[in-house]
């Protein structure tokens, strides 16, 4: 197997990581480098469990290959927070109830916040379709799309 040392930033930190070719950018974050906060879904780029911002882009980390994030610039759940504090979007996902089981709710954020950083005032359609990709099976989607719209409304679609 063929391995690859690729470069990338993370969260705002520089990343030296070896690789084999057959690895996904979601295996490499969970495995190689702990951040467990993507989660491992479906594994073939179905549920959005695994979103991730790469080079500002939402996209579901289990169907890129780790090596194509030689050079990215990749954000996470984790990156969100700054300084101990949630982003304003994360706090409101917990006031708003929007959390229960929380396996979703990492790629619904991520999602979010891809969405409201290209759109600070999005429509309730412009909502529904950026979370499109990502499953949930508890919340029903109505608290979620109520966090992001509070989200917007309260002029928090930059992050802190």
């Amino acid at each position: 197997m063929a391995y690859h040392r690729i470069t990338t930033t993370i969260n705002g930190a520089t990343d030296v990581v070896d690789v084999p070719s057959n690895m996904t950018l979601l295996q490499m974050l969970r495995d190689k480098l702990a951040l467990t906060g993507t989660k491992n879904g479906c594994a073939a780029g179905e549920c959005g469990a695994c979103t991730v911002l790469f080079n500002g882009e939402a996209v579901n980390s289990c169907m890129v290959l780790a090596v194509e994030a030689d050079g990215a610039d990749i954000v996470t759940v984790e990156g969100l927070a700054h300084d101990s504090q949630l982003d304003p979007l994360q706090e409101l996902f917990v006031s708003e109830g929007a959390v229960q089981c929380g396996f979703c709710i990492p790629g619904m954020l991520i999602s979010a916040r891809a969405l409201l950083d290209r759109r600070p005032n999005p429509a309730d359609h412009d909502i529904r379709d950026a979370l499109s990709g990502n499953l949930c099976r508890c919340t029903g989607y109505v608290r979620i799309i109520k966090a992001v719209k509070e989200a917007a409304k309260r002029g928090h679609a930059e992050p802190a």
